[in-house]
């Protein structure tokens, strides 16, 4: 009994590398901190009482801090965003071998 002969692809394509969605080192260093800055806003309570600070002085590095974590926090999030979109430019570029795009056409 003969097995039927596989017919010989035409096009000769790469797998597309997988986007990488994981967040940039930069982005995880930025994001570190701001977590930092809202865990050092939530610590002044504490040096208000201890006699660190005053109530003004306090509210004055409340409000630097909020401002400081919410740009850091932003930082981070379009960090990752850019890294996502040149990952995903990346993998289709490197998909694409053919003139239209992958389609085959240009083969």
């Amino acid at each position: 009994m003969s097995l039927p002969l596989q017919p010989t692809p035409t096009h000769h394509h790469k797998p597309a590398p997988p986007v990488d969605d994981s967040p940039p080192l930069l982005s995880k260093i930025s994001g570190g901190l701001a977590a930092l800055a809202c865990a050092a806003c939530c610590g002044l309570p504490l040096l208000i009482a201890a006699g660190v600070l005053t109530a003004a002085g306090a509210a004055v590095l409340e409000k630097t801090l909020w401002a400081v974590a919410a740009g850091l926090a932003v930082a981070a999030l379009g960090m990752w965003w850019l890294h996502r979109r040149r990952s995903a430019q990346r993998a289709a570029a490197a998909g694409s071998s053919c003139g239209c795009g992958g389609a085959g056409c240009g083969c």
